[in-house]
This record gives C-alpha cells, sequence and structure tokens, in this order.
C-alpha cells in the first residue's frame, strides 16, 4: 500500500499529540514535565517517542491499511505510561528489550530528576532563611491551610499533611524555649513529649542547646519543604509566597514615589 504525504502528516503529528498525552498522564502527582529546567527534555521525549512511533506505524502501513497504521501511531507512544508499570515489575527483563528503549529509559531518568529541581526551586522560593521561628511557624500554619482546602480527605490522610505540620510545630516549640533562654531540664522534657523529637539526633546536642536549636530550624525547614512538595505535586502551583504581617504591613504603608 502506498503512504500519501497526507497520511505521513496526520500520523506524525496525533502520534506527538499522543506522546505529550500519555507524558502528562506518567507525570502526574509526580511533577510538571514543561517546567524551566524539564521542559527541553520533556520536548526531546515527545518528538523522539513520536516520530519514532509515527516511523513504526508508517512502515506498518504497508502491511495494514491506512487507517490501523495511524491508530498504531497513536496507541504506540502508551509506552511512556506503561514504563511506569514496567518499573516496578520483578520479573527479568531480556537483554533485547532493555536496549531497545534504553534511550527512552535515561531520558526519563534524566526527566524525573530535572522535575526534581523544578520542584525544588518552587518549595525553595516560599521557604525564607530570614524568618524567626515565630514567622516559620505562621508559614507553615498558612501554608498548611491552603493545602489542606485544595485537597480531598483521601489525599490528605496520603500525603500525611497534618502529621507533616504537626512535626514543624513540635520542632519549632524546642527551638522557641531554646531562644527563650529556657533551663535544659525543660527543653529535654519539650524534646521527650513529642515522637518528632524524641529522638537520639536532638538528645546527642542536650550539651550544646545552640547547636540543637540550630539543627531543629534546619529539620523544621526541611518539613516545611516537603510539606510544599505536596502542593507542587498536587498542581496548586499558584499558592502565594507568605509574607509575615508586620512585612506585609510595611510594604503596604511604604509611600509611592
Amino acid at each position: 500500500m502506498q503512504v500519501t504525504p497526507g497520511q505521513v502528516g496526520l500520523t506524525v503529528g496525533l502520534a506527538i499529540l499522543s506522546a505529550v498525552a500519555f507524558l502528562l498522564l506518567r507525570c502526574q502527582s509526580r511533577g510538571r514535565p514543561f517546567g524551566p529546567q524539564a521542559r527541553w527534555l520533556a520536548l526531546a521525549v515527545v518528538l523522539l517517542t513520536g516520530c519514532a512511533s509515527a516511523v513504526v506505524a508508517l512502515a506498518g502501513g504497508f502491511l495494514l491499511n491506512q487507517y490501523l497504521s495511524t491508530a498504531l501511531g497513536v496507541i504506540a507512544p502508551s509506552g511512556l505510561w506503561l514504563s511506569q508499570v514496567r518499573a516496578r515489575e520483578e520479573d527479568r527483563r531480556s537483554l533485547a528489550r532493555e536496549a531497545a528503549t534504553f534511550w527512552l529509559v535515561t531520558l526519563l531518568a534524566r526527566l524525573d530528576q530535572a522535575m526534581a529541581e523544578d520542584q525544588l526551586v518552587w518549595c525553595e522560593r516560599r521557604v525564607d532563611d530570614s524568618w524567626s521561628i515565630y514567622e516559620l511557624s505562621l508559614a507553615a500554619f498558612r501554608y498548611h491551610e491552603r493545602i489542606r482546602e485544595r485537597l480531598t480527605p483521601e489525599e490528605r490522610r496520603r500525603a500525611r499533611v497534618h502529621a507533616r505540620l504537626d512535626a514543624i510545630e513540635r520542632r519549632l516549640d524546642v527551638a522557641a524555649l531554646i531562644e527563650d533562654g529556657a533551663p535544659r531540664s525543660k527543653v529535654v522534657t519539650a524534646l521527650r513529649g513529642s515522637r518528632h523529637t524524641k529522638t537520639p539526633r536532638y538528645e546527642r546536642y542536650l550539651n550544646d542547646l545552640t547547636r540543637m536549636h540550630g539543627i531543629l530550624r534546619h529539620d523544621a525547614e526541611n518539613e516545611l519543604l516537603r510539606l510544599l512538595a505536596i502542593a507542587f505535586r498536587a498542581g496548586y502551583r499558584s499558592l502565594p509566597v507568605f509574607v509575615p504581617p508586620a512585612r506585609a504591613t510595611l510594604t503596604t504603608d511604604r509611600p509611592h514615589p
């Protein structure tokens, strides 16, 4: 059967659109494939997969009719999604199959890394190192409140949203005691009052409360980044950056030139 230019264009176009759809499906709840760091890798995956699928489909057009070959070009990129299932398989994979899909697996691994970098940048923009303990606690509460509103009860349970806020608060409570100059006995009681702080990681610094304070704050910030990552993966990327009340007032009251 002769392949017409119109069929070539249609098959390639549909294969690329199919590759985009399946890539978005694969990355659902994982990140943003067309983010700043990931977009070029995502385009490479889409174009290479779409074109490869179209070539296979058009080659099959000599054996199939034009409609079946075009349908094959649309279905072939589903390998992007099926690769997620394949990654969890425990059976031995053949060397031939590994060699045939090595380029795709490599690109997808690099894409996952780029999406993780985009996520980290987005989260870090919403946490300010200059915040006080009180401001960091207030930011965690506000972010938690907004994220909680956007997720279903099942999503909140699965992501352990409330547990993450509790972990932040318990660490910051102890850090605040140290800042206020509380005696070591009171710090010890506070540490042992929560499963989030009752760990050797903190207790080994009982003779250096300043060091403990820094570690508690660092861990609370990291937990806040994990909380924000939940929002990013859920698609809530319009989450506004928290501005402490005092700073917001200063910005609002500042005279305009």
